[in-house]
């Protein structure tokens, strides 16, 4: 079995998000993985890098707690909406503040261009956004989806890295949003 940590990346409480991270957790638990689960709009954290990466920014028990949660992890699901044609600035900060120390770790020695932080791990996304997907593919260019598993989870070593696209989600209906989480729910029970 593998250990799962799943990210909830959206700043508001009770939302689609948080119940697709639900449904994931419950199909993970019931086929025998381990599950962390961290709420962003739960936890108490400074998202700003206050003095960039010129000095270490000390981890708060919270991102600490999630910090060892993704380390100890064979698997990332990280769940959040599209605002603005990007992740949440909490979802960005959160990224970066627990990126921080070790980037710093590894700044003038041979390792400063190896950012394989976390390798042996694979990850999945999982995006709602209130258009429809063929038209955030196609349209706009999936700007989000490629500086998140490119720029970032495949360079610090996650890989493979997939995604999950939901569109028009406020507008959906009861039987898509069910569609959905047990969507979710299977994924979960499959471990990807």
């Amino acid at each position: 079995m593998a250990t799962v940590t799943i990210i909830v990346g959206h700043p508001q409480r009770a939302t689609f998000c948080e119940a697709l991270a639900e449904a994931y957790r419950r199909g993970a638990t019931r086929a025998g993985h381990k599950v962390h689960l961290f709420k962003l709009s739960e936890m108490n954290f400074d998202p700003i890098l206050r003095l960039g990466y010129r000095e270490e920014q000390p981890f708060e028990p919270d991102l600490k707690a999630a910090y060892d949660g993704l380390a100890e992890s064979d698997h990332w699901v990280l769940v959040f909406p599209l605002w603005c044609g990007d992740m949440p600035a909490l979802m960005k900060g959160f990224i970066e503040r627990l990126l921080q120390p070790d980037l710093i770790k590894r700044q003038g020695t041979e390792n400063a261009m190896n950012w394989h932080i976390f390798t042996k791990k694979s990850a999945r996304i999982i995006m709602t956004m209130a258009m429809p997907v063929s038209v955030y593919r196609f349209w706009y260019g999936p700007h989000a989806l490629k500086l998140l598993k490119n720029n970032i989870l495949n360079f610090i070593g996650i890989k493979p890295v997939r995604e999950t696209l939901l569109g028009m989600v406020a507008d959906s209906s009861h039987e898509n949003r069910n569609r959905w989480l047990k969507e979710a729910e299977a994924l979960g029970q499959r471990g990807e």
